[in-house]
């Protein structure tokens, strides 16, 4: 998990032109992110992601997020999704410090906070 987290929670305005993929020892990954911007909660933002995923810009799920895009759009395994989503879930508690941790106010680190919660009780991590 990179610094940039915090930025990508509520950033519904990344487009697939704001992620690049760069390949470091043979293994390809994402690159580090810049100027993210958690527009959820500065702008009271109404959508979750800018580009539409099987049909819907917001009120997202788990079923939207794993079954139709993990598993049917990507092609993932459960076992894969299930390793990820193991890996989510054991650094929630390292967001919850970063945020805590990090330079916002007060007032904008609990936006995140709660912003986090609701992300994770989407997909049943919380």
């Amino acid at each position: 998990m990179d610094a940039a987290f915090i930025g990508r929670l509520g950033n519904e305005d990344m487009h697939l032109k704001n992620y690049s993929l760069i390949t470091r020892n043979n293994k390809i990954e994402l690159a580090p992110g810049y100027d993210f911007l958690n527009s959820t909660i500065v702008i009271n933002a109404k959508e979750e992601i800018a580009l539409t995923l099987s049909g819907k810009k917001s009120n997202l799920n788990r079923n939207d997020l794993i079954e139709y895009y993990g598993i049917q759009r990507l092609g993932l395994s459960e076992l894969f999704i299930n390793k990820l989503l193991e890996r989510i879930k054991s650094v929630y508690p390292d967001w919850i410090h970063k945020i805590n941790n990090c330079f916002l106010s007060q007032v904008m680190k609990e936006k995140n906070l709660n912003l986090l919660r609701i992300r994770m009780k989407k997909i049943n991590l919380i």
